[in-house]
């Protein structure tokens, strides 16, 4: 059965720094927990969240390969962080910074949840991350999904960086960025991924 959605508002909902919005889906992104403000935040009870796909809350002002690059990194078991716009059910918008959390069985090696950590973006930061989103979201519609992985591809290669690369340049002085190769390679950055796993420690503990 398809979401229905409410339709987007230009109302924004101003998030607590001090607090972290947690949730955790098995490795289809089912809603498997959701924490008071998460369900304080996106406007759903708790019965009305858990069962749900996660992308209930996924706003449409942000570009499928967003998702599409998470979902590459989720399945190579490799964590990531990413700048996120989301809808709540009234309509509202809110932005995080996201830190996902691959969760796997050290038996079989198969994934077995997903947890994500947000906190709010720092103003500063988003007219850059908004320019990025809406020039991706317009391709997607009018050339292609393939056509905006090209474009994130070459914005990334141009500015010497992965997208992990890109979005601690946003939060802090970015580290030196290696060359990579492939796709996950260029976007997120392998292995290296997590290089700059102290630094969001930090942010997410603050």
């Amino acid at each position: 059965m398809a979401i229905q959605r409410p339709t987007p508002t230009n109302k924004e909902i101003i998030l607590d720094p001090a607090k972290t919005i947690v949730s955790k889906t098995d490795n289809k992104g089912i809603i498997v927990y959701a924490s008071d403000y998460f369900i304080e935040i996106s406007g759903y009870s708790l019965t009305e969240l858990m069962g749900k796909p996660h992308n209930i809350i996924r706003h449409p002002d942000m570009p499928k390969v967003v998702f599409e690059m998470l979902w590459q990194s989720i399945k190579a078991k490799q964590n990531m962080h990413a700048v996120v716009k989301n809808l709540s059910k009234d309509g509202s918008y809110y932005w995080v910074m996201t830190d996902f959390k691959v969760d796997v069985n050290p038996e079989t090696g198969n994934i077995i949840a997903i947890q994500a950590s947000r906190k709010a973006v720092p103003k500063h930061i988003l007219p850059e991350i908004e320019k990025l989103y809406k020039d991706l979201l317009a391709i997607e519609k009018e050339v292609g999904m393939a056509a905006s992985v090209k474009y994130l591809v070459g914005f990334l290669e141009e500015n010497n960086m992965t997208y992990n690369d890109w979005v601690v340049k946003m939060f802090a002085k970015p580290e030196e960025s290696k060359q990579k190769k492939g796709f996950l390679g260029k976007i997120l950055g392998g292995k290296a991924a997590n290089n700059d796993g102290s630094f969001f420690s930090k942010y997410f503990n603050s």
